[in-house]
């Protein structure tokens, strides 16, 4: 039985006061509420430290939590019933996680009362939603005017080996050492590993300033703990609206190993580069990880020029095995990537002029008539090929650590996808090399598919 606390604290560092009206409906837990939205993430922030991917398992084990927004003078309070323990240091809450759960209720205050329920954005169309991303990141205080380009946005699996969480680490610690601040997803493994590296070559190179940016959304966020080292936490509405923030606000990315998350995340990228709108926007993308993971990539690289076409290759570079080369490539692309935009009077903090398919920004909803119906086929456009690939592996992800897609598999059984034979017979190949490199689920997690194919 984990070990738990309550208490009553003060919101760290944002929204220190709300309205009457926002109270009511943090506290109401009907279908208007917030109360449950705001309970699910405040655990998960809660739980740092404790490694799980499964949000469903991490609800039902502290089934006796809650959270209430308290009204005063002086402004809000929150109160924790049932907390976890690993949260508090000597009876007082550990300031980081503080400061990350006063952003969960920022960003869920603001993306309820300025984003989904106002006129002002059409969140049916692609400038709809790039204007949404805008504001609930700059609300935020994501978007610094003032700084170059430095923000390289790090993807890569939450079960990773131990030699391929060292390895991003000693990337971290390249980049880090170059000037180069770090966003991930924010959870542990590749996620961690950068922030880690990059955070003690800040140190030497003595940075103050440096930033640990991390953006989750709700479906993920108790899967994927927010790490201790972020102290910038985000949380955006839906996947595709995380993914499209990790691509306006960062000036590069590199992708370390990972499952059907991250091949998720290089679909959507490659899918919106490889758009004819997007051929000359500089946006350096580097493939990198230990010696023992160049399989990995060579079947990523052999699925994607499959999937994708030859042109795919020449918006990523593979890098094996060499951290500072690594560093040394991100530098070079990010310092392209502010000439580019020096040159067209472009702003530094968002890149408004990638054009983002609505394809890539629509939610999808992964089910099992959505999944079944997805057009996975080569006689299409690139980019919607990208796009539909993109929503399978969504959909995987939420069967495999997403409570509502837990759920429905438990009910439902497998997802089903259907493909044609030559495409089927390469996603599955990719598909089994995860399952069998223990990239599905946390090690020691057995992993039963949450899909099948036919």
């Amino acid at each position: 039985m984990p070990q738990k606390l309550s208490t009553i604290i003060s919101p760290e560092g944002s929204l220190e006061v709300l309205s009457q009206q926002e109270v009511n409906r943090l506290r109401g837990t009907s279908a208007n509420g917030l109360h449950d939205l705001l309970k699910r993430c405040s655990l998960a922030v809660l739980n740092c430290g404790n490694p799980t991917d499964d949000s469903r398992a991490l609800m039902q084990a502290h089934h006796d939590f809650e959270i209430e927004v308290l009204q005063q003078d002086r402004g809000i309070r929150l109160k924790l019933d049932n907390a976890p323990h690993s949260a508090f240091v000597d009876g007082q809450m550990i300031r980081g996680i503080r400061e990350h759960l006063s952003a969960v209720l920022r960003d869920i205050v603001y993306v309820h009362n300025e984003i989904q329920h106002t006129p002002k954005f059409d969140l049916q169309r692609g400038e709809g939603i790039t204007n949404a991303v805008f504001h609930i990141l700059r609300n935020a205080g994501t978007l610094k005017a003032s700084r170059e380009p430095s923000l390289v946005v790090c993807w890569g699996g939450h079960s990773i080996t131990r030699e391929e969480y060292d390895y991003s680490k000693d990337v971290g610690y390249h980049l880090g050492l170059r000037d180069l601040d770090i966003c991930t997803g924010c959870g542990p493994g590749a996620m961690k590993g950068p922030m880690k590296g990059a955070n003690v070559a800040h140190a030497k190179q003595r940075r103050h300033d440096g930033r640990y940016l991390g953006i989750s959304e709700p479906g993920i966020i108790a899967a994927e703990s927010p790490n201790p080292i972020v102290n910038e936490l985000v949380i955006m509405p839906d996947i595709e609206k995380r993914l499209e923030a990790f691509v306006r606000a960062g000036h590069g990315i590199v992708i370390f190993p990972g499952g059907v998350g991250t091949a998720e995340e290089i679909l959507y990228l490659l899918g919106i580069l490889l758009h004819p709108d997007n051929a000359d926007i500089p946006f350096p993308i580097v493939f990198t990880g230990p010696s023992d993971s160049a399989d990995y990539f060579k079947r990523i690289d052999e699925f994607l020029a499959f999937t994708l076409g030859e042109k795919a290759r020449d918006r990523y570079r593979i890098i094996i095995d060499n951290p500072a080369e690594v560093g040394r490539a991100m530098r070079r692309g990010v310092d392209d990537v502010a000439a580019f935009r020096r040159s067209q009077n472009d702003a530094f903090y968002f890149n408004w002029r990638l054009n983002v398919d609505t394809g890539f920004q629509l939610p999808f909803e992964p089910t099992h008539d959505s999944m079944a119906e997805l057009a996975l086929h080569r006689e299409q456009p690139v980019h919607e090929l990208a796009a539909n690939l993109r929503r399978a592996f969504s959909g995987i992800v939420a069967g495999n650590v997403k409570e509502e897609g837990i759920r429905a598999i438990e009910e439902h059984g497998p997802f089903r996808l259907h493909a044609e034979p030559d495409l089927m017979s390469r996603l599955d190949a990719l598909l089994t090399s995860f399952v069998a490199q223990e990239r599905m689920k946390l090690p020691g997690s057995e992993y039963v598919p949450c899909y099948t194919l036919g």
